[in-house]
């Protein structure tokens, strides 16, 4: 059962409209992992970009990212015309730039949603989704009706959830909710014919599930109670990482703590319904922050960093119990990185999900956690680094002299090989049962591909996209040779 697989998220891929999408590349890829000899693609997640454009901070943990529908796809559809195709401009095809996208990417979509005819299917979708369809279509359409404002701006009626006002907003803005059913129901198609492509090539999809939402989503804006807010609906701590090594001040990611009493009392419904829509998307699941499911670290919401927060008890396996009674076939993966202690080891050990090793943390004198090779389990998912991790190229080149020369002596690196494919080949040769590659350390980029730099704004999140021509057939070959050299598929 050793397997391998490569991350890669669908904004990355090449095309002509300004971010990948779930059309022709995206086929192309799937072509090129079985001609790799890959058992699984991992993404990102598929909710729509929020704060700082990430896939992280989300308006909907069940939506769909509208920027990834392949308009060609409609065009073949006849919901889109060459002309209206032509009428606007994506850029060079180089980063994703998002503000472009936010401008012009539903002027464009709105053409076919014009043009759609409402049928069985799709009054099916809306129905079996409605009960986060409903409370998401009216969010995005009053975000607009807004101005963009988070929603504690908005009439108190509104922030206190009146139904006379709810109704009286679902009528006024009626073609605007229609429009975001389409565009989810346009969404789960492209995406369900995406995987069905995939799984006719041996191809498996590990998706990801953030452990938090923020606080300007339609998730907590409709289930309060659900959450540690005041009487207000303001936070009243919030989430983030404590100091380490690697952040003095720690991470303040402001997300709202979760209420874990109410969530308990409620049977975790919510959670339960939020993985059942992440099952339907995804082959495999991955549980961001899994450590924060033992314990959290939760923040003064009026501090500016992360220093001032304090442990507090998560739910640990009672909450797993449930997921397992839920989920009983469910295929998980803890991420198990960061603060890591021997009660967060021991709920991963009780969950049975397998935890994750990174190859960059093996030789980093600054990580605490033990992650050298010949100590992994093989229950266990070992990357040579995640989107939050500089790419192998630029750990080679700003990593401690110290580090890099035990890398060196530990792999046997030489220059014949390259370091980095010597890095590569470290992790598919480990026992862990699953190895994981990022595309851009196949590629062997630099910094510049990185894909996220954790606490930071900048345009260079999230925004890395390949090169048309990326996946050739050569490097398909000299990847299949690695695999099946280590006896993985």
């Amino acid at each position: 059962m050793r397997k391998s697989g490569i991350l890669m998220h669908i904004s990355s891929l090449p095309g002509p409209w300004g971010i990948g999408t779930m059309g022709k590349n995206a086929y192309a890829f799937v072509d090129f992992l079985q001609a790799a000899g890959q058992s699984y693609w991992q993404i990102l997640p598929l909710s729509p970009t929020g704060y700082g454009d990430s896939p992280y901070q989300s308006f909907s943990t069940f939506a769909g990212n509208d920027y990834l529908i392949d308009p060609e796809l409609l065009l073949q559809q006849n919901l889109l015309t060459k002309a209206e195709l032509e009428a606007y401009s994506w850029g060079d095809g180089g980063r994703v730039n998002y503000g472009n996208l936010y401008e012009n990417r539903k002027k464009l979509l709105f053409h076919a949603f014009r043009r759609f005819v409402p049928h069985a299917n799709y009054e099916k979708f809306v129905e079996d989704n409605h009960r986060w369809l409903s409370d998401y279509a009216l969010f995005i359409a009053l975000k607009e009706k807004f101005h963009g404002q988070c929603w504690y701006h908005w009439p108190a009626a509104l922030v206190m959830r009146s139904e006379t006002e709810l109704a009286s907003y679902r009528a006024e803005l009626d073609e605007s909710i229609r429009f975001q059913y389409f565009l989810q129901y346009i969404f789960h198609c492209q995406w369900h014919d995406l995987k069905h492509y995939a799984h006719e090539k041996g191809i498996q999809i590990i998706g990801d599930v953030p452990i938090y939402v923020p606080l300007d989503s339609a998730d907590v804006l409709a289930n309060p109670a659900l959450f540690q807010l005041d009487r207000n609906r303001r936070p009243q701590k919030v989430a983030g990482c404590p100091p380490d090594s690697f952040t003095a001040d720690g991470q303040l990611w402001g997300n709202p703590l979760y209420d874990w009493h109410n969530m308990k009392a409620t049977g975790y419904q919510w959670w339960i319904q939020r993985l059942q829509a992440a099952t339907q998307l995804y082959d495999v699941v991955r549980l961001d922050h899994f450590r924060g499911f033992e314990s959290y670290w939760a923040i003064p919401a009026t501090d500016n960093t992360a220093k001032n927060g304090c442990w507090m008890p998560g739910p640990g396996m009672d909450f797993i119990r449930t997921l397992q009674q839920a989920f009983p076939q469910g295929q998980f993966i803890a991420e198990d990185l960061g603060y890591v202690t021997d009660e967060v080891r021991q709920l991963q050990l009780d969950s049975g999900y397998p935890g994750m090793k990174v190859m960059e943390f093996a030789f980093d004198s600054r990580e605490a956690g033990n992650y050298l090779p010949h100590l992994y389990p093989v229950n266990s998912v070992c990357y040579t680094g995640t989107h939050d991790n500089v790419t192998l190229k630029q750990w080679f080149q700003e990593a401690d002299a110290q580090d890099v020369a035990r890398a060196r002596a530990y792999l046997g690196l030489h220059e014949a090989e390259g370091y980095i494919w010597g890095m590569i080949r470290g992790a598919m040769s480990s026992v862990s049962q699953l190895c994981i590659v990022q595309m851009q350390d196949y590629l062997e980029l630099d910094g510049s591909a990185r894909m996220n730099f954790p606490g930071t704004l900048s345009a260079n999140n999230w925004s890395w996209r390949a090169e048309p021509g990326f996946a050739s057939s050569q490097l398909a070959q000299r990847i299949h040779e690695i695999t099946t050299r280590y006896a993985r598929d």
